[in-house]
């Protein structure tokens, strides 16, 4: 064998997923999921349509790796902006995090929620729609577990119904997050409006 003979370079398979889904979620932030296909994410990936197919068997199996992703990222911000805070959190702070880091308040905080906007639309029309209800339960049942500690620790009030609670916050959040979409309010007028809501709910105690 030749010294300046090429050798092959190995192809990293779960890098190569990872990019043709963020290629998939840069369409559906900027045009919807209505323009996602497979041969369109080739394209924004900047692969053959062979390559996707390999990857992905089909464009629903594509589109719940979008998904997965979204949540991912979400958990990631969260991480890394609780561990910018220090460990041991409290409750309040917990969901202070949890929350404003749903809010669009960067660009890829931006692009997260339009991806997600696009995944939201696509199930109110399309008959049988990509679901992924899973995350968003998962995190209203862990948020309840914080509220309920909070609540065992006399941090808020006895007469308060943690899940209902829980599920008024998150309803709150999305709906703020619609708004600085839509450019009624900026993102730091959003974060505001969570922390008035928090400082209610823990000052009932």
């Amino acid at each position: 064998m030749r010294d300046n003979a090429r050798v092959p370079r190995r192809v990293d398979h779960d890098e190569r997923r990872r990019s043709l889904t963020e290629a998939l979620l840069r369409i559906a932030s900027t045009r919807g999921l209505k323009a996602v296909t497979m041969r369109e994410v080739a394209a924004e990936a900047g692969v053959s349509l062979r390559v996707v197919q390999y990857y992905f068997t089909d464009k629903r199996t594509l589109m719940l790796s979008g998904l997965a992703e979204l949540a991912a990222r979400l958990d990631r911000r969260v991480r890394e902006r609780a561990a910018a805070i220090g460990t041991g959190l409290p409750p309040r702070t917990v969901l202070e995090v949890v929350l404003t880091s749903i809010l669009p308040l960067d660009d890829a905080g931006r692009a997260d929620q339009l991806a997600w906007t696009a995944y939201y639309a696509d199930g109110l029309t399309d008959a049988d729609p990509v679901n992924g209800v899973q995350y968003p339960d998962a995190l209203e049942n862990w948020l309840t577990g914080v509220v309920t500690r909070a609540q065992e620790a006399g941090e808020i009030a006895a007469d308060r119904d943690p899940r209902t609670e829980v599920v008024a916050l998150l309803a709150m959040t999305n709906g703020l997050v619609s708004s600085v979409l839509g450019t009624q309010r900026s993102a730091e007028e959003a974060a505001a409006v969570v922390r008035y809501r928090l400082d209610r709910l823990f000052s009932t105690a």
